[in-house]
């Protein structure tokens, strides 16, 4: 069994236990309370500007003067652009639920996601103690400048040749995610479809197979998965549904009770909200997406029902937005992130 004294170094912190960071869902009261605890509290930077990321590293910054990280997603080099979209089939589908909530139907927008690149220079900018990534290995060149400016680069894999991929790229450290996990596979060698490995039989594979610190994510929400994690050989854990469940994170109401009700034989894994396959809670939304049979490729579905997403979301209509969630929800019932991170201390090797 390794400790977690090399993940702590990495980064800073007192304590081997990572936040998962929640494209569309992160908040800046949660990562700051993470990284308070000791952790490293994480921030995803999906679909952020960089004058929104400017402002929101701030913020963290006004919260706490400890570590932490801010992920972003990497291009895959499939992803549609507004002008060939296959908008009229999907936007026939959802589009009741706009006229349900009485959200205008929205025109065809000049891009769905801002440029890689100038996201890149704002997380420089901004220097966390990490960057982390997902649905790719970054390039050199990206890795030598953030090096440069002292950060640190974590990479994300879903099978055992994405984390060797990911450490001959030069990162910092693996996010071994097992399919157990909340939100989007992040697989980018092979289909998500066909790379779903639990995190049993993917935690100490990628550990053998790489030499920078392993950090395992999907199913550990308390002391009993962060225990059998560092058994397997990783060196740190990365937790996100049992944080989602908070009061402090950005989940709304629905979306907490929608963690608290689902059984994990109860999840899904579906490409209805966004084009790219994702583990949440089944609703309305979803099933209605998937019946007819018309998904947008991603981006374009992802930024199409994020229209009517967000409303659902301020009216706390759990039947209409994104509900995602991992199948260790039944084990993530604290409501205070103080808690969460006790509980999860308890696992780690050397705590008492």
């Amino acid at each position: 069994m390794r400790d977690g004294d090399r993940v702590r170094e990495l980064f800073g912190i007192d304590a081997p236990i990572v936040l998962a960071p929640f494209g569309g869902l992160s908040a800046v009261e949660l990562t700051a309370a993470v990284s308070e605890l000791g952790g490293l509290g994480s921030y995803g930077l999906y679909g952020y500007e960089p004058e929104r990321i400017a402002e929101t590293v701030r913020a963290i910054r006004a919260a706490t003067p400890r570590p932490f990280a801010l992920n972003l997603w990497l291009p895959m080099g499939d992803e549609i652009d507004p002008q060939h979209a296959e908008w009229d089939a999907a936007m026939a589908v959802v589009a009741p639920f706009f006229h349900e909530l009485g959200v205008d139907v929205p025109p065809l927008p000049a891009r769905f996601l801002p440029d890689i690149a100038e996201q890149v220079d704002a997380v420089i900018a901004a220097r966390p103690a990490a960057l982390s990534v997902v649905f790719g290995v970054p390039s050199p060149e990206l890795v030598e400048r953030v090096h440069a400016a002292g950060i640190r680069v974590v990479g994300t894999a879903t099978t055992v040749d994405e984390a060797v991929a990911l450490e001959a790229g030069g990162v910092d450290a693996v996010v071994a995610t097992g399919a157990e996990a909340a939100g989007h596979r992040v697989s980018f060698l092979h289909r998500a479809e066909d790379s779903l490995v639990g995190g049993l039989a993917l935690i100490p594979q990628v550990a053998d197979a790489v030499s920078v610190p392993v950090i395992a994510a999907g199913g550990i929400a308390d002391r009993r998965g962060v225990a059998a994690a560092f058994a397997l050989d990783a060196e740190g854990v990365q937790v996100g549904t049992a944080f989602l469940h908070t009061r402090q994170s950005a989940a709304n109401a629905a979306h907490r009770d929608a963690i608290a009700r689902t059984p994990a034989h109860g999840t899904v894994l579906t490409r209805a909200m966004s084009g790219r396959l994702a583990r949440g809670a089944p609703n309305r939304a979803v099933r209605t997406i998937e019946a007819g049979a018309a998904i947008a490729a991603f981006p374009a579905q992802n930024w199409l029902t994020g229209r009517f997403r967000a409303e659902a979301g301020r009216r706390e209509r759990g039947d209409l937005q994104s509900l995602w969630l991992g199948q260790s929800a039944p084990l993530a019932t604290a409501t205070e992130a103080a808690e969460v991170f006790r509980e999860l201390l308890g696992g780690v090797p050397g705590i008492r």
